[in-house]
């Protein structure tokens, strides 16, 4: 999509971090910004700061792991607007920690929010997209945890990998209707995810307190530590230009190609050549 002025963006988990720096991001663009999120005073202050910028903008509370906060957002989007043509499912959780000490509620928590929160904007949006016949772009945040294994975020990698898997399937089932899809896979962004279990629903156990590392665990994080604002630009570049993967850190490559050397050499070690 290269004409972005006053097209309909709808971003998920906007009312902070990576969400937030790219509605600022679309709304210099010219796009009327539409913000979901499952906190409504922050949500209510980052709609007020993007209609203090100029923008015209519209938050709506949404849980995105219930297919009816998600079906609300979309009318109250095109009650507002009348269309959408941009949609960013950024909303997302973490539960930090072995798989084996993870519990049910856990596992219902982190899927629910990370991946049927995806699904969930998909099923929704996409038939809206195609029903309007104007093309879009559908943008999934996955993560380098979903390219990779990262040991003590077993739930979240589960997650994420099936963002991954959907957001790739998207792109083929979608190409012939001008429709793009990205997914969005980064390492350490400046954030709020760590303290994601403070907005935990009751069904899934309540709130739950941000982990703490050690200076330890700290050092062993790999990557640099960057800011939203940079990957809002490679959102809006991924959009503009149709990228299926959109990549933040450039250290995230030799991990990539060290997993997908591990696979090939599969073949070998199990005489499949």
């Amino acid at each position: 999509m290269q004409d972005l002025a006053g097209k309909v963006a709808v971003i998920t988990g906007g009312a902070s971090g990576i969400g937030l720096a790219t509605a600022r991001r679309f709304a210099r663009e010219g796009l009327k910004i539409v913000i979901a999120d499952i906190e409504q005073a922050p949500l209510d202050a980052a709609a007020r700061g993007l209609e203090a910028a100029g923008a015209e903008a519209l938050g709506v509370r949404t849980d995105v792991g219930k297919l009816e906060d998600v079906q609300r957002l979309a009318e109250r989007t095109v009650q507002r607007f009348g269309k959408v043509h941009v949609v960013f499912n950024n909303a997302g959780v973490n539960r930090a920690g072995p798989i084996q000490e993870m519990t049910h509620a856990d596992w219902q928590w982190v899927l629910q929010v990370n991946l049927w929160g995806v699904i969930h904007g998909v099923e929704v949006f996409v038939p809206r997209l195609l029903e309007q016949g104007e093309g879009g772009h559908i943008v999934n945040t996955a993560s380098f945890a979903g390219l990779i294994p990262n040991q003590g975020l077993g739930v979240y990698c589960v997650s994420k990998y099936g963002v991954l898997g959907l957001s790739e399937v998207l792109f083929r089932d979608l190409s012939a209707y001008g429709i793009g899809v990205s997914v969005l896979c980064p390492m350490v962004v400046n954030t709020n995810i760590r303290f994601a279990g403070r907005n935990r629903q009751p069904e899934f156990g309540g709130p739950v307190a941000a982990p703490t590392r050690s200076e330890e665990e700290q050092e062993a994080v790999v990557g640099r530590h960057i800011e939203p604002d940079e990957v809002a630009e490679l959102v809006l570049k991924g959009v503009r230009e149709n990228r299926l993967y959109i990549h933040t850190h450039a250290e995230a490559r030799g991990f990539i190609q060290r997993r997908f050397n591990r696979i090939d050499r599969a073949f070998t070690d199990a005489g499949l050549v």
